[in-house]
């Protein structure tokens, strides 16, 4: 019988990561920005308060008992239902697993918090670092992430230029664009420059090819993210995923979604809660039913659901 996790979710097929584990640190959409292209849907309330979201010894004994009784995974990331560093003991995870297991780590962050020193000295225990730039200036920013009020983009983008310099690991840049939005090839080379200046290792490019927080946040076409992701440099890599994965264990899944929403259209936190899924798990999914056109979308009031085509 497979063991059951409340923090812990997959491992979980990912482009970037492999099998990725995650480890959720907050509760749904506990967050600091309310990101238009979310595929977790609109962030209720936001949040710039570091606190100890869910109990990090309840974390740290699952991560225990996973290790023993399963431990195969390419990547342990800390990801899942809103920003992990506003958990303020989210670097203990990452200690505990340098500590305990030969799996590299990774830190999903939207960058927010790396203008305090606490929150980069805690990073520092990871591998891999992904940070996130969708922005140029603060009127992009509050287009783009919608950021809590107390938020600035130059602390922000300060931060992540400290953190570069202080920490030995790898830094992975997600750029996530919308077509109409933040796309014109005048504000991609503002980002770019930004990006050169902070220096990450790797400069990844995404788009909402999964259900976004709005309609309106358009998806930009893969030829043009392939001519938008030479503007940079490094040059980037376009990580969106257009293409629907055929693994057996991918297509279970998803026929098991499919023929839910043939009898009645959910929510993702609905079909989450029927399948024992984390909502990023099963976003995954919907994302590749939606644009396989096998689900559509309608909104109703501040819900979206999915029902079959």
């Amino acid at each position: 019988m497979k063991q059951t996790y409340k923090y812990l979710f997959g491992p979980v097929p990912s482009r970037r990561f492999k099998r990725s584990l995650g480890v959720d640190l907050t509760p749904f959409k506990t967050c600091s920005l309310d990101c238009i292209f979310c595929q977790l849907g609109r962030t209720p309330e936001k949040t710039i308060l570091r606190e100890e979201y869910v109990p990090m010894n309840d974390v740290i004994s699952e991560l225990e008992q996973w290790l023993a009784v399963d431990g195969q995974a390419d990547y342990i990331t800390l990801s899942g239902s809103g920003e992990p560093t506003l958990h303020w003991r989210f670097g203990e995870v990452l200690q505990y697993v340098r500590q305990h297991s030969d799996i590299p780590s990774v830190l999903l962050t939207n960058s927010t918090m790396l203008s305090r020193p606490e929150v980069r000295e805690a990073a520092c225990f990871a591998d891999i670092v992904k940070m996130s730039l969708s922005a140029w200036d603060q009127a992009s920013f509050e287009w783009v992430n919608r950021p809590h009020s107390q938020l600035r983009f130059d602390r922000m983008v300060q931060g992540q230029k400290d953190f570069r310099a202080q920490f030995k690991g790898q830094v992975w840049m997600e750029v996530f664009l919308l077509e109409g939005i933040n796309s014109m090839p005048d504000n991609v080379r503002k980002i770019a420059q930004l990006a050169k200046e902070i220096g990450p290792d790797r400069i990844q490019l995404n788009t909402a090819v999964r259900p976004p927080a709005e309609d309106f946040a358009a998806p930009v076409p893969k030829e043009r993210m392939n001519d938008l992701a030479r503007i940079f440099d490094p040059v980037a890599e376009v990580i969106a995923e257009y293409k629907t994965d055929r693994t057996t264990s991918i297509q279970a899944n998803q026929d098991r979604i499919f023929s839910m929403l043939q009898r009645r259209p959910c929510t993702a936190k609905e079909v989450s809660e029927v399948f024992g899924m984390h909502l990023n798990e099963v976003s995954k999914y919907l994302g590749k039913l939606v644009r396989t056109n096998q689900v559509r979308t309608e909104r109703k009031q501040s819900d979206v659901y999915y029902t079959a085509s």
